[in-house]
């Protein structure tokens, strides 16, 4: 918890797979977190909502802190 207070509550996400075959809610939970095309990165206030977006889709993207 540290790190991200000392970050200002920061989280970058980088999505580092297509989503092509992917499920349709999962392809909108990553359109939410503000990606569209594969390498796009977003940095985004670090939220429970966030956390959740990304856990839903964690095998399509990639948190860089």
């Amino acid at each position: 918890m540290a790190k991200n207070e000392a970050t200002g509550g920061i989280v970058k996400v980088r999505l580092v797979k297509g989503l092509r075959g992917s499920q349709a809610k999962h392809r909108l939970s990553v359109r939410a977190l503000g990606l569209n095309k594969l390498n796009d990165v977003r940095e985004l206030k670090d939220s429970p909502q966030v956390r959740g977006l990304i856990n839903k889709v964690h095998y399509l993207v990639r948190v860089e802190e």
